[in-house]
């Protein structure tokens, strides 16, 4: 019987994937920080263009009482929790991060299926809380 999440996956057949905090630095310049600024502070350049002001990133932990909200931002990112200040829901680059091929714990501890680089952006996010 599988009792933790990595074993869990192991028998499950699900591949684990380390997060990459520098890996999703670099998707975040590329694919998040025209609206949520370079530094994550909800400050880009398009941000005054949308319909709802990107918030500050690098507080995510402190809004929701100290815990990182992982299914809220995987579920944002990869269109299931749509938001649509975008003009169309997000994410701008959707096709970019779709997929369900590793799982990621979240922060009730259950596993969540997402992609490759959503798992590395949640490190960078992660490592920008003040």
């Amino acid at each position: 019987m599988c009792h933790t999440l990595a074993a869990l996956l192991i028998c499950l057949g699900l591949p684990l994937h380390a997060q990459n905090a520098e890996v999703g630095e670099k998707l975040f310049t590329t694919h998040c920080a025209t609206c949520h600024g370079v530094g994550a502070q909800g400050d880009g350049p398009m941000a005054n263009m949308i319909l709802i002001q990107p918030p500050d990133l690098t507080r995510m932990q402190l809004r929701f009482g100290g815990t990182l909200p992982i299914t809220r931002i995987v579920m944002r990112i990869d269109g299931r929790d749509p938001l649509t200040s975008h003009g169309s829901p997000m994410p701008v680059y959707g096709d970019f991060f779709e997929g369900w091929d590793v799982a990621v714990k979240s922060e009730t501890g259950q596993p969540i299926m997402t992609s490759l680089p959503i798992v590395d952006l949640l490190a960078y996010l992660a490592s920008v809380q003040r």
